[in-house]
């Protein structure tokens, strides 16, 4: 098997908003798993796999706690129906990172919002809350951010899309910067994607003038994936 064998073939609309399977090469698989390391005491952290498995960003919540050394929580069906359930799991388990699509996120919000912050039991372990799959509204952390330090734990909103394995942006968020932007930011390039053009392309598949166009990014073809079009 050679490194630009295929790892998985995932059916997905992707950019394009057409459905279509994409082709995701082992390197693209393998890019995901070092740069999740967040710190040192990432041997420590706590996952979960809330999300369904099939979906990229089962990428982080398995591969990354599996290659460093962590521990993933498996939710259960009926647990990940229910915010006040899920909220009393990642108190119980210690999770000190959190995968979560916005949408989801919000309930957990407001699940905790009506958990009783006295009770060392409830007290959540978060290091990290990592958003993709959503835009993200910041208007709609300000409840979350009254009862939580702006780094305890750190929300984190990423960017990116199927045909590039889960992310290609990242930003740090806290009170202030989510106030600054309300509707939304992707942050800048991750590392491990630089240099990223900072550009659309055109119809014609060629990465369009930074100077006359704005609105998209060029990942490059470093990122390239089989099957994006």
């Amino acid at each position: 098997m050679r490194p630009d064998h295929p790892a998985y073939v995932i059916y997905t609309s992707g950019s394009t908003g057409r459905p279509k399977g994409v082709l995701i090469p082992a390197p693209q698989r393998g890019r995901t798993l070092p740069r999740h390391r967040t710190s040192p005491s990432a041997r420590t952290d706590v996952w979960t796999l809330f999300h369904s498995t099939p979906s990229t960003s089962r990428c982080g919540n398995c591969g990354d706690p599996l290659l460093h050394g962590g521990r993933l929580v498996v939710v259960p069906h009926d647990v990940s129906r229910s915010p006040a359930d899920f909220r009393r799991l990642l108190a119980r388990e210690r999770v000190t990172v959190l995968n979560q699509t916005p949408s989801a996120f919000y309930q957990l919000v407001q699940a905790d919002a009506q958990t009783d912050a006295q009770d060392p039991g409830d007290e959540l372990a978060l290091r990290y809350v990592v958003f993709g799959g959503e835009a993200l509204d910041l208007n709609r952390l300000t409840d979350w951010y009254e009862r939580h330090a702006p780094d305890a734990p750190v929300l984190v909103n990423m960017y990116g899309i199927t045909e590039t394995t889960v992310h290609v942006t990242r930003v740090d968020l806290d009170e202030r910067s989510a106030a600054r932007h309300p509707a939304g930011t992707i942050g800048g390039p991750s590392p491990d994607c630089a240099p990223t053009s900072w550009t659309p392309t055109s119809n014609r598949r060629r990465p369009a003038s930074p100077a006359t166009v704005r609105g998209g990014l060029w990942p490059g073809p470093r990122l390239a994936t089989p099957g994006r079009g």
